[in-house]
C-alpha cells in the first residue's frame, strides 16, 4: 500500500523547503487547520493522520509494530522518503514531539528545524525527574480510557484542552476523542503515556525549538524545560496561550513563533 494513502498524506502550497505538521494522541490532521495555511505561501506543508487516526488505513494497524513510538516514527520517515524530502521542518504535538524526535534520529537529512509543541519525554515521575505524573496515575487513567471510552474522552478533553472559557474547543476535542476507534485509542494512549525518551534527546543534531503552554496539565513548564536542556541548543518559548493545544487555542502565537524560529 501506498504510505500516501495509508497515512492521508495532504500537501498543500509551493514553497522550495517543506513543513511537516503531526498531531497527537486522539486527534488528527485536523487539528492544523488554523495553523498550515499561514505557511502555505511560502512553504510547501505536509499534513497527515497516524496510523488509526483520522482517515488514516485501519486495515494498517498493527499492534506490534505500534506497540511502541518507534512504529509511528518509522511512518514519518517512510512519509519524507515517499516525498523526497530533506532538510524540511517538522512540527509536532504532544507525543508526535518525540515522534519526530525519532524520525530525526532514524533520518538526519529529513528534517533540519523541530518545532516540538507540549512535548514530554516521559510522563512519569521517578527519582529525580518530573513528569507530571505518578504510575499510579497512568495505570488509573488507562484502566478508565479501557472500560470507558467515551466517558473518559469526556472527562478529560476539557480538562487537557483547558480555556474553560470557550468551551467550544474541549467540544472538539471530546469529538475527536470519541471518533478514534476504543482499541487503537488505548493501545496507543499506553504507548504514549509509558514510553521515555530521555535518552534520545541529547542526540538531536537538528535545530529545535520547544512552544511551551501556562498551565498545561499534560506537558508542565517544567517538563517543557527539561526537554530544552537536554537537546544540544534548542531554545524554548512560552506562549501566552493556557491548555495543552495551542494549535486550536491561540494558532496565531504558534504561527508567529514558528516564523520567527524557520
Amino acid at each position: 500500500m501506498s504510505v500516501i494513502r495509508r497515512n492521508n498524506v495532504l500537501v498543500r502550497g509551493s514553497g522550495q523547503r517543506t513543513i511537516v505538521f503531526s498531531h497527537g494522541f486522539g486527534c488528527d490532521q485536523a487539528m492544523w487547520r488554523f495553523v498550515s495555511p499561514s505557511f502555505e505561501n511560502d512553504f510547501t506543508t505536509v499534513l497527515f493522520d497516524h496510523v488509526g487516526a483520522g482517515r488514516s488505513d485501519l486495515n494498517a494497524y498493527d499492534p506490534h509494530k505500534y506497540s511502541s513510538l518507534t512504529g509511528y516514527a518509522d511512518d514519518l520517515v517512510e512519509i519524507g522518503e515517499a516525498l523526497g524530502l530533506q532538510n524540511a521542518v517538522f512540527v509536532g504535538h504532544s507525543v508526535s514531539a518525540m515522534i519526530g524526535v525519532l524520525a530525526s534520529l532514524k533520518a538526519p537529512a529529513l528534517f533540519g528545524d523541530l518545532v516540538l509543541v507540549g512535548p514530554s519525554a516521559r510522563y512519569i515521575n521517578e527519582e529525580g525527574y518530573h513528569g507530571g505524573f505518578e504510575e499510579d496515575d497512568i495505570d488509573e487513567l488507562l484502566a478508565s480510557l479501557g472500560d470507558n471510552h467515551m466517558g473518559w474522552s469526556k472527562a478529560m478533553a476539557p480538562a487537557i484542552m483547558g480555556n474553560a472559557d470557550r468551551p467550544e474547543l474541549a467540544e472538539e476535542l471530546t469529538d475527536s476523542f470519541c471518533r478514534t476507534d476504543p482499541d487503537i485509542a488505548r493501545r496507543f494512549a499506553r504507548v504514549t503515556f509509558t514510553s521515555d525518551n530521555r535518552s534520545d534527546l541529547p542526540h538531536v543534531k537538528a535545530r529545535t525549538l520547544v512552544l511551551q503552554c501556562r498551565d498545561d496539565i499534560i506537558a508542565s513548564e517544567e517538563v517543557g524545560e527539561y526537554v530544552r536542556d537536554h537537546i544540544p541548543g534548542s531554545k524554548m518559548v512560552l506562549l501566552n496561550a493556557t491548555g495543552h493545544c495551542p494549535n486550536l487555542s491561540a494558532p496565531g502565537e504558534v504561527v508567529a513563533a514558528i516564523r520567527e524560529f524557520v
